[in-house]
């Protein structure tokens, strides 16, 4: 039986993909929300945040033989939660995660850090787009909102604790765009012209995560872009593709009996 950490849409895709030729699989992800997605895609789920000790103790007391993890590539804390928690409880841990791109470009700069991003930014100025999500918003509220000739633009999902969250840190509600994507490019385009954005802040995320329309839309409209990359994490065994994730499965785990 296979424990998938889950919670992005390639993620889902994957997770029917390795359910559909016979394995056992029960997904792992955050939120409710996320929790009622894959059940409506007829997928088991384990709904909150895991420690190391709850997936060494659901590993051990549900008999999972692998863990795969399928999260979002900046969730790099529940990756290092899941790897320790399958190396305690004695199963084998890989890693899907969705193919880097190469960004080079002049409006394009590469930082390390959501700290770096907001360094950046307050010396640019001008306004700015948020399209980082809620987690980190306090590290750019507090350099960038004091600022004068500075608008920061938070776009981030409809969710009560992220209102919330934005109240309690001071952030005006005409400044927060509350949406779930994905996002064309042309809706990008339109939300850029709309609040005349002149620097965006993203994550490299992937193609899967609708990098590729955010940037097509900002440069086209000569928009400067910071773009925070991937954590660096030692996953150990790491793939790509579905088809390379599912041949492995295939090597760590006995073949499934046909339906």
């Amino acid at each position: 039986m296979i424990l998938f950490l889950a919670g992005t849409s390639d993620a889902r895709e994957l997770a029917l993909q390795i359910q559909s030729v016979g394995y056992n699989i029960v997904t792992t992800v955050v939120t409710e929300n996320a929790g009622s997605e894959m059940e409506k895609v007829g997928l088991k789920v384990i709904v909150g945040r895991l420690t190391s000790e709850d997936f060494t103790r659901i590993i051990t007391q549900q008999e999972f033989t692998l863990v795969v993890d399928a999260s979002h590539p900046f969730a790099e804390e529940a990756s290092i939660q899941a790897r320790k928690g399958a190396h305690d409880a004695n199963v084998p841990y890989i890693r899907y995660e969705r193919e880097s791109q190469d960004f080079l470009h002049p409006l394009i700069t590469l930082v390390d850090s959501y700290a770096d991003a907001a360094e950046k930014a307050a010396e640019k100025q001008g306004v700015i787009m948020l399209t980082t999500g809620s987690k980190t918003l306090q590290v750019f509220t507090e350099k960038l909102l004091p600022l004068d000739n500075t608008r920061v633009i938070a776009r981030m999902l409809p969710r009560k604790d992220n209102m919330e969250k934005c109240a309690e840190l001071g952030f005006p509600q005409k400044d927060i765009v509350a949406i779930q994507g994905p996002f064309t490019k042309d809706f990008n385009t339109a939300l850029y012209k709309q609040f005349g954005v002149t620097t965006m802040i993203t994550k490299e995320s992937g193609k899967a995560g609708s990098v590729d329309e955010k940037l097509d839309a900002a440069i086209e409209l000569g928009i400067k872009v910071i773009m925070i990359k991937r954590p660096k994490v030692d996953y150990g065994q790491s793939f790509s593709t579905f088809s390379d994730v599912l041949h492995k499965i295939d090597e760590l785990l006995p073949k499934p009996l046909p339906n």
